[in-house]
């Protein structure tokens, strides 16, 4: 009887053992994937959106000055000085589009500063006809007035981009009018107060206390929801309360989205449109005939959100990249493959785009940007499953 105990005792205690085993495993499995799914989320805001806005609040923030300088005293030397600056804010803008969800899509953001092509008739009227609104972009918060009285097709990179460039190159200071120098310093001056609230949304209290206090004086939101959480905050916390995203898959789910988006964009809109004929004056970059670069930088957007930061920083054990190809190898070689492939095909499209928009090459950027998108959509169906 004795042996016989013993032997059912020790039956148990194995089975118990084993139960335990699994259910640690099982827990533990799923503890893993979710703090993998907030490391992930962390890496993208700390090492891909947090680096990528505050280098386009700085250039914003530069190139705003020396417009304003330019103002007083224009000079040929200062002009190319502010045009390599705008195509250094231009790139890092480019290098976000892959997250135009949060602070760019609740505040309008991105058709503020991005919209094209230029109203070229109304900006006319705005230099020939307008003498109280160019007296009033010329005042003190000229800024203000410029970004709440001229309407998107005048504002922003696009229209900057007309005063400052011809032909692809830096225009002679003496081409420039005196009305033009105080459209462009009001306009880089509301370009500027945009991309710090893009900055301050993102990084709340970690953001420059003199951009806070910029936004604070102009009455410009940047919560969520008009709440205390930053967009950074709002993400990290995905899945806990207060946050928008009701779990950390969720919030995994708005980045790949954001991803396909981009990838969409580029490939059935920004390229196909003058390619296809649809539309050849929507061509974007136009003057300083830098369309492809656009491309490109909006392509190494999704890369760097999906592969765990911008270079200097990234971090693949924390990534999207890594997220992904735990649960389908297959699915992230798809992805990685074709963000490649994007890359390379747009790297081969002839340049200036705005000369060449009916190339046949074209034409397989634009198959390679669908393919993107379509890889990207795997993620989320794989996603929602989790």
């Amino acid at each position: 009887m004795k042996k016989k105990r013993i032997k059912i005792m020790l039956l148990a205690a194995a089975m118990l053992a084993s139960a335990s085993f699994v259910s640690c495993r099982d827990e533990n499995d799923g503890t893993v994937d979710d703090e993998l799914a907030a490391q992930v989320a962390e890496q993208f805001v700390d090492h891909t959106v947090a680096p990528t806005y505050t280098a386009l609040a700085a250039k914003a923030e530069q190139l705003a000055e020396q417009l304003a300088a330019l103002r007083q005293n224009a000079t040929d030397a200062g002009v190319e000085a502010a045009c390599q600056t705008f195509l250094d804010a231009r790139e890092q803008w480019e290098k976000s589009e892959a997250f135009l969800f949060g602070a760019a899509g609740d505040f309008g953001i991105d058709p503020h500063i991005d919209s094209w092509p230029l109203d070229e008739d109304a900006f006319s009227t705005l230099m020939y006809e307008s003498p109280a609104m160019i007296a009033a972009l010329d005042g003190e918060d000229g800024d203000v007035v410029a970004g709440e009285r001229l309407g998107n097709a005048l504002l922003g990179f696009h229209g900057l981009e007309y005063i400052l460039f011809a032909d692809g190159r830096a225009k002679k200071a003496a081409d420039i009018t005196e009305n033009e120098w105080i459209y462009a310093a009001a306009v880089a001056g509301d370009l500027r107060n945009r991309c710090y609230q893009l900055e301050v949304g993102w990084l709340g209290d970690k953001a420059p206390e003199s951009h806070v206090a910029k936004l604070d004086g102009l009455e410009m939101a940047y919560t969520v929801a008009g709440g205390n959480y930053s967009y950074g905050e709002n993400m990290k916390n995905a899945g806990k309360p207060g946050s928008t995203y009701a779990s950390r898959v969720a919030a995994l789910m708005a980045i790949v989205q954001g991803c396909s988006d981009i990838a969409d964009e580029v490939g059935s809109s920004k390229i196909y449109a003058a390619w296809h004929g649809e539309d050849i004056t929507y061509i974007e970059s136009p003057y300083s005939q830098k369309s492809i670069i656009d491309f490109y930088n909006n392509i190494v957007s999704i890369r760097n959100a999906y592969m765990g930061g911008v270079d200097g920083q990234r971090d693949e054990s924390k990534s999207l990249h890594d997220f992904v190809k735990s649960h389908d190898a297959s699915i992230d070689g798809h992805v990685t493959t074709a963000i490649e492939n994007a890359l390379a095909k747009i790297n081969a499209m002839p340049a200036p785009f705005v000369m060449h928009y009916s190339e046949a090459a074209n034409g397989a950027a634009v198959e390679a940007c669908a393919e993107l998108s379509d890889a990207l959509a795997e993620i989320n169906n794989m996603l929602r499953e989790l």
